[in-house]
């Protein structure tokens, strides 16, 4: 009897152990092109690259509601936002709702997130959780600990979370497979990187988008009051740490106090050993500023390239981090049974019509990377162009894990993309819906779908609509939506989006489709 006991306790394990352990890591307003595996032209990424080297990358990934809080419930639930109940960064996420972590957990996996959450509770259904509070600092961050309590943890943020994803990997069960959930804050704005790469990246210059300059004159009224520009809404001190007493006898350039006391409070948590050089750094753009007096296009410019300069810095720190945690998984021989998948929260603007952010529904925001790899399931090099969403995260890492999503999801699962055994999903067109407005950025709210070849986009609130060609306007510049040839493509678009908001039952009051 005790012989099949052990037998069967054996068997039990070794099955434990043969399903794949899941590896999630999620960096914080990540753009593409900001990934070279995706764009060569600004940053060199070999550990996020190896991903897709040793595995699949997606070139159409994309989310439904492109802002911080409601990407993470989205994650969560596999729901668009209008039923995870998170349509705005300021809503309180119900943490008793059933989420992907209690359904691993049923499926037998050992889960743990760390690091940005972002949705103003507490997790549930995680056996071990560490996170941000709100989006977290660069240096010295404080955490809140799952008993509550809150600490700091010392140095750089990216380096102090890849820490303690490396502590609970060593500390897991090794009984279980795991399901591990690892959230950077970085490249949030505002973009503080660590010293070692602003001494890299501070004295290079990037290639301006094509459409840096664009005139939003004929534009539509989300155009017109967005407040995303980098010349115009983007802080010379808070944002982009120019040291503010080289321009507090400039006009046109002068701080305000907020921005100054941004500066300062930014300043404040760099390690003092590091200090004076960050210091002699932001003082060379004041220096540039006091000299030049650049305006308009030329203050643009500059502008432009110290942004670059500063987002693309943090991402090094992240690529740096996904290189130790996968170098781990290599020492600990977990990598041939490991699912490593990378994404961000949603896509961000880097420079394209002049703006940073995200928000809009056009490509460049509404599109996010993912890469994933997984040993023995997906072949090396795979590149699809086949549409997902990230709604279709929860159904996916389910699928992995040998369990079944709930049909309250909305996603499907795109795992027999990843390995090759299917090329498509059965769904021709994406969803989206955007709401948050007046506060940051003042983007109207607004639906849309998407297909490979259209994307029509209703901002209702002022019953505005565009349409765009994306085969022969990927940079979505020219608004097709009065040309008579485009009515009947038009009238079957809104009957698709009707169709979409009746599918996932979202009465959301959004104005009439005609």
């Amino acid at each position: 009897m005790r012989l099949v006991v052990a037998f069967l306790f054996l068997s039990i394990t070794s099955f434990a152990q043969q399903r794949p352990n899941i590896l999630y890591i999620m960096s914080d307003d990540h753009d593409n092109d900001a990934i070279s595996a995706y764009n060569k032209q600004f940053i060199k990424t070999p550990n996020i690259d190896r991903i897709a080297k040793e595995g699949a990358k997606f070139n159409k990934a994309f989310v439904g509601n492109s802002i911080c809080s409601p990407a993470r419930a989205t994650l969560l639930t596999g729901q668009h936002s209008h039923k995870n109940g998170v349509k705005n960064n300021f809503i309180r996420f119900d943490s008793s709702k059933t989420t992907i972590a209690h359904l691993l957990g049923q499926a037998g996996y050992q889960t743990a997130l760390i690091g940005k959450w972002h949705l103003h509770s507490y997790p549930k259904g995680f056996d071990y959780w560490r996170i941000l509070p709100g989006m977290g600092q660069y240096f010295d961050t404080r955490m809140i600990t799952m008993n509550g309590d809150t600490i700091v943890e010392k140095g750089y943020s990216a380096n102090a979370l890849t820490k303690d994803a490396i502590n609970w990997l060593n500390s897991r069960d090794k009984n279980k497979p795991f399901a591990l959930f690892f959230h950077h804050k970085a490249p949030h704005r505002n973009f503080v990187p660590a010293l070692k790469y602003l001494e890299e990246f501070h004295t290079k210059k990037f290639p301006q988008p094509a459409t840096l300059f664009t005139d939003t004159t004929g534009r539509g009224s989300a155009w017109k009051r967005q407040t995303m520009s980098i010349l115009l809404d983007m802080r010379l001190c808070g944002d982009l740490k120019v040291d503010p007493k080289y321009i507090l006898d400039i006009p046109e350039l002068k701080p305000d106090a907020n921005d100054i006391a941004t500066y300062n409070a930014i300043m404040r948590r760099m390690p003092e050993g590091e200090r004076k050089r960050f210091e002699e750094i932001y003082a060379e753009r004041g220096q540039v500023l006091r000299d030049k007096k650049p305006s308009g296009k030329e203050l643009l410019k500059y502008k432009y390239q110290w942004y670059m300069q500063d987002y693309l810095a943090c991402i090094a720190s992240i690529d740096e981090s996904v290189g130790e945690v996968l170098q781990y998984l290599d020492d600990n021989k977990l990598a041939g049974n490991t699912a490593v998948i990378y994404t961000s929260d949603q896509g961000f603007y880097l420079g394209e019509n002049g703006w940073f952010d995200k928000r809009f529904a056009y490509d460049v925001s509404m599109s996010t990377p993912l890469l994933m790899k997984w040993p023995g399931q997906i072949k090396p090099g795979t590149v699809t162009n086949t549409m997902v969403q990230n709604i279709d995260y929860a159904p996916t890492l389910l699928d992995i894990a040998g369990a079944k999503a709930p049909e309250w999801m909305h996603g499907i699962s795109f795992k027999t993309v990843a390995t090759g055994k299917q090329k498509t999903l059965p769904r021709k067109y994406l969803y989206y819906h955007y709401y948050e407005y007046s506060k940051d950025h003042t983007v109207l709210p607004h639906l849309a779908i998407r297909s490979d070849q259209y994307k029509l986009i209703y901002f209702y609130e002022v019953n505005e609509w565009e349409l765009y060609d994306l085969q022969k306007d990927p940079a979505e510049q020219k608004n097709l939506i009065s040309l008579a040839s485009q009515q009947a493509t038009i009238k079957q678009l809104k009957l698709e989006l009707l169709k979409l908001r009746n599918e996932y039952d979202d009465h959301e009051k959004a104005g009439e489709l005609n």
